[in-house]
């Protein structure tokens, strides 16, 4: 049985603009698409119990509208939709084990404007089982721009290749290829300093380990157009100015459980807080 997309769904400002993502890209891809609201009732001995049937009431009138709205959208699109009676994170975690895609909004932590991402969209991008797609609450899609990947040389896995070249081959949009790098430096006598470079010469020493990254990729995806962009810069930075004319980034899952940031690892982590669009967070194997 083809797996489907699944959307979370709250009653967040932007959640219509998570919806439309998503119901295209389910389009796309020729699966259904689920939306599902997580809800966890309250004791009824408690003053939030006293609304358990209003709250369960809002979320089937929510589900409701943004159905509407997807069939609008997307009238030949197979559509489902329901209510799970657990917390978001743990309700979502465990659909991930069953979903080609979850695709949630962007929900950013109040106080701090910068930060576009909010703390269960961060978890979720750095602990589901299947790709996780953040979708900033001021999405409007946009014309020209194409997919961006950022990738770390040789340490590259198969799995965020492959769903950025998929994606890249599904939009007919070009796929722009990013690595950061910086000159590595020398300790000398209990201090740190940058050797002496040819920056030039560093510049196609990153090229080469890109296409050989690349090798074959090419010719497993003939119909898009790859573009190298190999800066001297943190590929966190040089992403998130790409997010302002991109349709979509792509990011893998780099860190480790006892990391600071933990399983999403920093770059991950800063592109999903910074972007202007939707952004891809690939697991190391992606089913």
């Amino acid at each position: 049985m083809t797996q489907p997309v699944i959307v979370g769904i709250d009653d967040a400002p932007g959640m219509a603009a998570t919806v439309d993502w998503a119901a295209d890209e389910a389009q796309l891809r020729g699966v259904r698409l689920h939306l599902v609201h997580a809800w966890l009732p309250q004791p009824y001995d408690t003053p939030d119990g006293q609304w358990n049937r209003q709250t369960r009431a809002d979320a089937e009138q929510l589900l409701g509208e943004l159905g509407a709205r997807v069939t609008a959208r997307q009238p030949d699109l197979p559509l489902s939709s329901g209510i799970v009676q657990t917390a978001a994170i743990e309700a979502l975690t465990a659909l991930s084990e069953t979903a080609e895609l979850l695709v949630l909004g962007s929900r950013g932590s109040g106080g701090f404007p910068g930060l576009l991402a909010g703390s269960t969209s961060l978890r979720l991008a750095a602990t589901a089982a299947c790709p996780v797609v953040v979708v900033p609450a001021s999405w409007e899609d946009r014309h020209g721009g194409g997919v961006a990947v950022g990738v770390r040389g040789k340490d590259t896995g198969e799995a965020l290749l492959s769903f950025a070249f998929e994606a890249a081959q599904r939009r007919k949009l070009p796929l722009r290829v990013v690595h950061g790098w910086r000159y590595p430096l020398l300790r000398l006598r209990g201090h740190v300093s940058p050797p002496v470079y040819e920056e030039g010469q560093i510049a196609a020493e990153q090229d080469r380990l890109v296409a050989e990254v690349l090798d074959g990729r090419r010719d497993a995806y003939p119909d898009v157009d790859v573009e190298l962009d190999t800066v001297r810069s943190g590929a966190a930075k040089r992403l998130v100015e790409l997010s302002a004319t991109e349709r979509l980034l792509v990011v893998g899952r780099h860190g480790t459980p006892d990391g600071p940031v933990g399983r999403l690892g920093s770059v991950s982590q800063a592109v999903v807080h910074h972007s202007r669009c939707p952004v891809a967070v690939v697991p190391p194997t992606n089913r």
